[in-house]
């Protein structure tokens, strides 16, 4: 599993229609990463209100522990090569 520190960490909740598509293009992306309900997790919930100006606005995600709230793929993907590159599968 990836360390929260340096690694790909999406804080989600059920029935989000955003998580949900995000979290199935970073699957399909295979990129490594942790996946947070923030409803099991009340660290969590706190941590996504302390970067989403108190709101619980879902997905949102951190790379190497640079929040983005609600970001695109593209933003993911930026965000990996600046601040994690060794996530990155090396190409064939």
């Amino acid at each position: 599993m990836t360390d929260y520190r340096d690694g790909v960490v999406v804080y989600w909740r059920p029935l989000c229609p955003f998580c949900i598509k995000l979290r199935l293009r970073l699957r399909l992306a295979r990129l490594p990463r942790t996946e947070v309900n923030i409803w099991r997790d009340p660290d969590a919930a706190a941590f996504v209100r302390l970067v989403a100006d108190g709101n619980e606005t879902v997905p949102t995600v951190t790379v190497a522990g640079n929040a983005m709230v609600n970001p695109s793929m593209k933003q993911i993907r930026e965000a990996v090569h600046r601040h994690a590159p060794h996530l990155l599968k090396p190409a064939r």
